[in-house]
């Protein structure tokens, strides 16, 4: 009764409302004072009689559009496409008239931000300090652990990215320390590959032969590189991918501890995981080191909203403070962390019943979709059966031991072959058009059209992400989006305003994915260096990207979203990436990290 008493406290975000309700005097940071900065505009306003504005009326201010069965799916939304209609909404005072300006009161953000002001403090007495907690964030972070199954666990507020900088600079302890990486990996690795001065390792993934997406390395791949590096410091692999493909880490865990070296997982998507039945197991129960979560993503906190869970003795934790301090900031935004308390008070209390609303959504979602074949969901082949929530006792691995196995003596005889896509969030849902008339880009452009933002889309697939906050008139209003873009009308709009045959889904053999960035015949590459000192201009020339096969890269190559890099500097591109980025350019995906944005010419080294 005790444990479940404290898990039902929010003790940061209890505090913050006390000091709400204290209605104490700032003479702190943040300058706005609790909101009385634009409150003063709002007195004056109504001291000089102007019209009154009704700052509360939300509904209007965030454009609300309600939609039943006998609405018209197809009416476009547009509320977020012009600058001049969300001046007019939100009340800038720009676009008042004079002497609307001129009282202030069009300054004035709506109600729920100015209440959200009253809990914007700092650090100051009653709430603590993230970077030397003892206190309430002390005790919120302890609850979280016990929720989560970790045996420590830290808040973030700067996202997954954070805690992905602080594993690297915490592990790369060394300059040219060796970190073996999957490639496909979010750009916030690389970066904190640069900033340790390390040299990485790049581990080929897996491809889903049915699917064409690349999910983690192959535990054989994994086992090779090691026994190749026995002076690596660790290895990073992202589980789920951005499609919620994965598959079970305890055999990459158990390789990696019988090294000595610790997992650390990238799991910014699965915050979620081992909290239902229904979903998949979490990487912590798996056995991983660390473990990095953007709890905005999947569950409830705030966006930047993000946790870091660590177990085992193989981090060094003090330096791990140490690094989480450097890469933070020293001003944590308090209802980002307050948002992550009650993220985690909404599980710890509710359980696997947090999820019902959203599984009802989605199981709503599939079972319509079942009725429009010319939409297909991607599922595994062989599925792995459902995991138990965290707490519970941890799957079974292989029968690898730290005490029987040293670097040495790891072989692929000792590691059994494993599917490398055996579990897929239920909670995000991959289409594609199985007939081939649209591409991903293409079948997200006809939902937005029809009210439906989807997460994301590539030339093939358009993924729908779904969670504890969907409901099922969500999914009811996706399948009428659906129904309407297979019926014969909307499919002669669909081919009015189709893109040209070069964005059309292709054969699986010809398929290649912003998030889907990997080489072919290889299984690891050499050890690539990064640095933070920038490559001299002088030393660079510009190629035609079809001649660039052979040379060494001078810049990143990023296919945005999501922000993997394709090619790093320094590395020497193969004719199989510049065919990617082709492809990938000729599809009209945007790039981050290259001078040229067009893409039809690359930055190389001198040689």
């Amino acid at each position: 009764m005790e444990h479940k008493n404290k898990s039902s406290r929010a003790p940061l975000y209890e505090a913050l409302l006390a000091y709400r309700d204290s209605k104490q005097r700032s003479f702190h940071v943040p300058g706005h004072k609790n909101g009385q900065a634009y409150r003063h505009l709002l007195e004056q306003a109504e001291a000089g009689q102007c019209p009154a504005k009704d700052i509360a009326n939300e509904e209007q201010q965030h454009g609300v559009i309600q939609s039943n069965a006998g609405g018209n799916v197809n009416r476009r939304i547009e509320q977020f496409s012009s600058v001049e209609k969300h001046g007019a909404d939100m009340g800038s005072g720009e676009r008042l008239s004079d002497e609307g300006a001129h009282s202030g009161i069009g300054l004035v953000p709506v109600r729920s931000f100015l209440e959200m002001m009253e809990m914007d403090v700092t650090e100051i007495t009653g709430t603590d300090d993230l970077h030397h907690p003892e206190g309430v964030i002390q005790e919120a972070q302890e609850l979280v652990a016990d929720c989560f199954g970790a045996e420590e666990s830290f808040f973030l507020v700067g996202g997954s990215t954070a805690g992905n900088l602080s594993l690297l600079l915490t592990v790369c302890d060394e300059p040219d320390s060796i970190v073996l990486v999957q490639r496909n990996v979010h750009k916030s690795v690389i970066h904190g590959l640069m900033l340790a001065g390390a040299r990485a390792v790049f581990l080929e993934p897996w491809v889903d032969p049915a699917s064409g997406l690349a999910v983690m390395p192959p535990v054989e791949t994994v086992q090779a590189a090691v026994q190749s590096y026995p002076e690596a410091k660790g290895v990073l692999v992202t589980l789920p991918n951005y499609y919620g493909m994965g598959a079970d880490l305890t055999p990459i865990a158990e390789v990696c501890h019988a090294a000595g070296i610790p997992l650390l997982v990238d799991e910014a998507h699965g915050a979620h995981y081992g909290q239902h039945p229904e979903l998949p197991v979490s990487a912590l129960s798996c056995g991983a080191d660390g473990v990095v979560q953007s709890t905005h993503k999947m569950l409830t906190a705030f966006t930047m909203g993000a946790m870091l869970h660590i177990q085992g003795p193989l981090l060094n934790r003090s330096l791990l403070r140490q690094r989480l301090a450097m890469v933070q900031s020293s001003s944590p935004s308090y209802p980002v962390m307050a948002s992550l308390d009650l993220a985690r008070r909404l599980l710890h209390v509710q359980g696997a019943n947090t999820f019902t609303a959203g599984f009802a959504a989605v199981k709503a979602f599939k079972r319509g979709l079942a009725e429009l074949p010319r939409f297909q969901l991607l599922q595994p082949a062989q599925p792995l059966q459902p995991e138990p929530p965290a707490g519970t006792a941890k799957p079974a691995g292989m029968s690898v031991s730290a005490a029987q196995q040293t670097r040495k003596g790891l072989t692929a005889a000792a590691m059994p072959s494993a599917a490398g896509y055996t579990a897929q969030d239920p909670f995000k849902a991959v289409i594609y058009d199985g007939a081939g008339v649209l591409s991903g880009y293409g079948l997200q452009q006809q939902l937005e059209a029809c009210g439906c933002v989807p997460e994301m889309s590539d030339e093939r697939y358009v993924v729908l992400l779904f969670s504890l906050g969907s409901t099922v008139q969500d999914a009811q209003h996706l399948l009428q989006a659906l129904h309407h873009i297979s019926s014969a009308d909307g499919h002669e709009q669909i081919q009015s305003n189709a893109e040209s045959s070069h964005q059309l889904a292709k054969g699986s053999t010809h398929y290649i994915s912003t998030w889907n960035n990997l080489q072919e015949n290889t299984h690891y590459s050499e050890p690539i260096s990064f640095t933070l000192q920038p490559i001299v201009e002088t030393d660079t020339i510009n190629v035609p990207i079809e001649e660039s096969a052979g040379c060494r890269s001078a810049e990143m190559v990023i296919p945005y979203p999501p922000g993997i890099p394709l090619v790093y500097p320094g590395e020497r591109i193969s004719p199989t990436m510049v065919a990617r980025i082709q492809l990938l350019r000729d599809e009209g995906a945007k790039f981050h990290g290259v001078s040229d944005a067009s893409l039809q010419v690359l930055k190389v080294m001198k040689e």
